[in-house]
């Protein structure tokens, strides 16, 4: 089978083409997943939230306009399903603790592990617009710029954002710390 671009995939599967929109899914899915997960915090809930990504992929394609990157798109796509399960399902990001087999790498101690989790459960307590803004600028690796357009807002909002997300991180860290050492 002939190599499509990734432009190419996208004017296909807008055209009814399901093989088209089948390498879309298969190239993007994990992605998906992973920004589902980073969002909720639980397995099944992000295997729920990119399955219904999925399902509005199919449905809004043919409103990718392509002035900006399909990923950012696509991201939107996600975080928008995401909080949408999220409220329908009357769940709360902060209750969701099951990172294990997520958080736990082979290089951290237990103290670390427990560390990381500390930070992932404060990170599930920020407001949505800094903690998507967090996740997207420090996990996914995207400049300020960039998610500036996937947030659909100034660059300055999202700088303004991560600062306050990572005020905010720190100071219930050290709170944490001086209530266990204390």
């Amino acid at each position: 089978m002939k190599e499509h671009s990734e432009k190419e995939l996208i004017n296909l599967a807008r055209k009814g083409n399901a093989g088209a929109f089948e390498r879309l899914i298969n190239t993007h899915y994990g992605t998906m997943y992973k920004m589902a997960f980073k969002w909720c915090g639980n397995r099944e809930d992000a295997q729920d939230i990119t399955q219904n990504a999925c399902i509005k992929l199919a449905r809004n394609l043919n409103s990718f306009r392509g002035d900006s990157a399909f990923t950012s798109w696509l991201y939107r796509l996600v975080i928008n399903t995401a909080k949408d399960y999220m409220r329908s399902n009357n769940r709360h990001t902060s209750n969701a603790t099951p990172l294990d087999d997520q958080t736990k790498s082979s290089d951290q101690n237990p103290d670390q592990h427990l560390y990381t989790k500390e930070v992932i459960a404060e990170i599930h307590k920020l407001p949505e617009a800094e903690k998507e803004a967090l996740l997207l600028v420090v996990s996914e690796g995207f400049s300020h710029k960039e998610v500036a357009e996937i947030m659909q807002c100034a660059e300055s909002t999202v700088s303004w954002r991560v600062h306050e997300a990572r005020k905010k991180l720190n100071a219930a860290l050290k709170d944490r710390e001086e209530a266990q050492h204390g």
